[in-house]
């Protein structure tokens, strides 16, 4: 896992989601992890082919979630992570990746992602790589979200 890709996904995050109606975004720490990443609850897994191979996956807990679903939604409610709140889940890390993507581009790398895939549940894990892997914590207005990322 190379380091230099981190920048262009916080890049992405603090330019996407203010124009989504967040308000406070924040890096937490940075941190490695072995091999699997245990699911808070939700989890969008994204891969990269080209000349940037891997994958990344978002994780957050339900209830962040909803309240991000909520925001994204101008303020309607979401009681339960349902089909609106999943798609507005899944939209949101297709926006921050792809714009992550044009980062990555722009850093003269060839990089194609694939469709979003949401997984639902607290006791699973995602196999993110074979070693070592990066994550790097977001606050988004209270709610955590970890990009968990194997890229090279």
């Amino acid at each position: 896992m190379d380091v230099k890709f981190v920048n262009p996904f916080i890049n992405a995050i603090t330019t996407v989601l203010p124009q989504l109606g967040f308000l406070t975004i924040t890096r937490g720490k940075l941190s490695t992890r072995e091999k699997a990443m245990p699911s808070l609850g939700v989890t969008v897994l994204v891969g990269f082919t080209k000349s940037v191979r891997g994958n990344v996956a978002y994780n957050m807990t339900t209830e962040a979630a909803c309240k991000i679903a909520s925001t994204m939604m101008m303020g309607m409610p979401v009681a339960t992570f349902d089909e609106m709140a999943q798609s507005a889940i899944s939209e949101l890390s297709n926006m921050v990746t792809a714009n992550a993507a044009t980062n990555l581009a722009s850093m003269d790398f060839e990089v194609d992602i694939s469709t979003p895939s949401l997984t639902l549940g607290d006791n699973f894990s995602v196999k993110i790589s074979d070693i070592q892997y990066l994550v790097i914590e977001m606050d988004i207005d209270g709610n955590l979200i970890e990009i968990n990322m194997d890229l090279h």
